[in-house]
């Protein structure tokens, strides 16, 4: 028989997350909500909290960055199951996205880019960035999804790499301080070339070009970011500078199968909440919600309820596995798209139709349902939209390589 039942040391981590989540993000959601750009400040005292968990041993509260198991040495060593800090990420990242995916995003010192850094730098660079703030930069203005399509220009010049290019949507990219880019050493040879650079904020050529005013996630700052010219020292280059054509790009691109669970438990944060408040709603309609009748023989909103809660829990195990396997290093790209999949487009279906059958309630701002559906969107998007996750998951099942499929 499977156990589902979460271990006890990544309960008390998701329960201090969610305290965070009811008492200090919830209160304040719609605030920043209608304050685009303005930086919350209560965000401090909780970063302040953050940082003593950690240096106490505790687990992180939010803990956006992912990274690697606390048992991370040979895997021959390792015990049979191991769930250490990539299940204990997503569970906290769902539980304070639960609260606000925004202010989640915008949590100091927990940034998407410290998934990158746990996923491919050195034991050097651990120690050097362990402590840092790290946005994600890789979008640029001429594409989305396609990350190998990277004009970004990284050169070494003696004991200095020298970067150009410009990069959009870059969550956090105003208030972090450093920015993992991702930047070709190489055009000539494609894709194989793109290597990720750790930026430090106060690096000469960065420049914030403008903040993005955007759908949802509001209380996050999405900023386009200049490079002109911009120095940073040569070991900022995160793993290996080498470029190994026959590896290809498979080194940044791990980056992804850390941050797409992430994610992932982002979009399932947002849809339980959702899922809660329908509930309430419909009990105080007089809608009853039963686990022991037939779904056509209820109500028509208590059969739409059921059958949004059994995606939301099948998005749930999905991303629950895919962490657990990243704990237990075991190769995860499939099943991280998979999760990342099934909760963007989960999140997405299951907020807009809470909002359709709350009535009007649901569409005005006195809940915050409307603002849940706006939040949700973005999730089903960034680190790879919905068609990409699936492409990538075709590709696995079917064993094609990505010139066989496009």
């Amino acid at each position: 028989m499977i156990n589902l039942e979460l271990p006890k040391k990544l309960r008390a981590s998701a329960n201090q997350a969610h305290q965070v989540a009811a008492q200090i993000f919830r209160p304040i959601s719609r605030k920043y909500d209608l304050a685009e750009h303005e930086y919350p400040v209560e965000l401090d005292t909780m970063a302040a909290m953050v940082d003593g968990l950690s240096d106490s041993g505790t687990q992180k509260i939010s803990g956006a960055a992912g990274g690697r198991s606390d048992e991370d040495e040979d895997p021959a060593t390792m015990p049979v199951n191991a769930n250490g800090g990539n299940m204990s990420a997503l569970l906290n990242a769902l539980e304070t996205s639960w609260g606000d995916v925004g202010l989640m995003l915008s949590i100091p010192y927990q940034g998407l880019g410290n998934a990158a850094i746990a996923a491919v730098a050195t034991d050097e660079q651990l120690e050097r960035f362990g402590k840092v703030w790290a946005s994600m930069a890789i979008t640029e203005p001429s594409f989305g999804s396609d990350s190998a399509a990277v004009t970004t220009t990284a050169v070494l010049d003696g004991d200095e790499w020298v970067l150009n290019g410009e990069k959009i949507f870059v969550t956090a990219g105003e208030r972090s301080t450093h920015i993992v880019v991702w930047a070709s050493v190489d055009r000539s040879l494609g894709r194989a070339a793109i290597k990720s650079f750790v930026v430090p904020r106060d690096a000469p050529g960065l420049s914030v070009a403008r903040l993005e005013h955007k759908l949802g996630i509001k209380a996050s700052d999405t900023a386009v970011l200049l490079l002109q010219d911009c120095r940073i020292p040569k070991d900022n280059i995160l793993g290996s500078p080498e470029v190994n054509v026959e590896k290809g790009f498979a080194g940044v691109m791990q980056t992804f199968d850390n941050t797409r669970p992430m994610v992932a438990a982002m979009a399932i944060g947002v849809t339980r909440a959702a899922l809660e408040e329908l509930r309430t709603i419909l009990t105080d309609a007089g809608i009853e919600i039963s686990y022991d009748t037939p779904a056509n023989n209820q109500h028509a909103a208590a059969a739409e309820f059921l059958r949004m809660e059994a995606d939301y829990e099948s998005a749930y195990l999905l991303a629950m596995r895919a962490a657990w396997m990243a704990d237990n290093k075991q190769p995860n790209s499939l099943q991280a798209s998979m999760s990342k999949a099934k909760a963007g487009r989960t999140g997405t279906d299951v907020t807009l139709k809470s909002v359709e059958l709350a009535g009007a309630v649901g569409y005005s701002q006195r809940l915050l349902l409307e603002k849940w559906s706006r939040d949700s969107k973005i999730l089903d998007i960034f680190e790879g939209t919905q068609q990409i996750q699936q492409l990538i998951v075709a590709r696995r099942v079917l064993n094609k390589t990505s010139a066989e499929l496009k």
